[in-house]
């Protein structure tokens, strides 16, 4: 190796520890933000780590119903991770492998949505809740998130890739199409399905917009949401209001440090030519 390729090396290596840092910082700073007391949180310059540190922010944290807060998220997120995973998973395989008229329009309009802010249709969403009388429930926050066109997208693009011989083969010896998609299709599609399986969870759990305008009643209230809900109306309690943010950030981290191959994977999978 020539002495210009070790110092662009090193460069380059020196360069990723910096950004590592600066992307850490943050969390850095509100894992010490949540030991630190008020004064000590608010002052200039700061403290940049806690010389008396303080358990009492976790304390009034857990004055708040906070169990109750990381149940919805959990239930929620998990709920919408299996209905997206079944839905996008049947519909994704009948557009890759399965011909109708009109299949393309279909799935250009599934692309098309991707592009479409979820802001845009939730005034008709929250109207449709209301009539059904959903709002301020489980089954509000969880079943309009279900058909998630990123999923089907992601999906279709993998069963794309499936040897249709397999699926000849199967029908030919009398396989029923519901035996074929959860004897076959399903166990080959268990890649793609466990990358959105990751997506989804983190999408779900960080849905601050949709629980915020669907949720009424402190107990319904998701995590993040219930810990936003910590600022008062004249004073901020930053202690307070980091340990809540550390310790809803935790399962996310938690998440993508155990399924970083998953992470990788689903997001090469969107790249098959479809």
């Amino acid at each position: 190796m020539t002495i210009y390729e070790r110092s662009r090396s090193a460069a380059s290596n020196l360069l990723l520890v910096v950004a590592a840092l600066l992307f850490a910082f943050p969390f850095y700073w509100i894992l010490t933000g949540s030991f630190k007391i008020q004064t000590v949180a608010v002052s200039i310059p700061p403290e940049w780590f806690p010389l008396e540190p303080t358990v009492q922010n976790y304390v009034d944290l857990f004055k708040n119903p906070v169990w109750r807060w990381t149940f919805n998220s959990f239930f929620i997120s998990c709920g919408e991770m299996a209905g997206v995973c079944l839905v996008a998973s049947m519909a994704g395989y009948v557009l890759a492998k399965k011909s109708f008229p009109g299949r393309k329009i279909v799935f250009t309009a599934f692309v098309t949505a991707m592009a479409l802010p979820k802001q845009v249709i939730l005034v008709p969403l929250f109207t449709m809740l209301a009539d059904f009388g959903w709002i301020d429930s489980y089954k509000g926050l969880i079943l309009p998130a279900i058909g998630w066109p990123f999923g089907i997208f992601l999906m279709k693009q993998f069963a794309q890739t499936l040897p249709s011989e397999l699926i000849e083969a199967a029908k030919m010896d009398g396989c029923s199409e519901l035996r074929l998609f959860s004897r076959i299709i399903l166990p080959l599609l268990k890649p793609a399905i466990g990358a959105l399986a990751i997506f989804t969870f983190i999408n779900a759990w960080n849905d601050y917009f949709s629980q915020l305008i669907i949720t009424r009643s402190t107990p319904m209230m998701t995590l993040p949401l219930g810990v936003a809900t910590l600022k008062g109306e004249y004073t901020t309690p930053y202690g307070v209001l980091m340990a809540g943010a550390l310790m809803a950030s935790i399962p996310m981290i938690c998440v993508f440090l155990l399924f970083q191959k998953a992470f990788t994977q689903g997001i090469t999978m969107g790249a098959v030519k479809g």
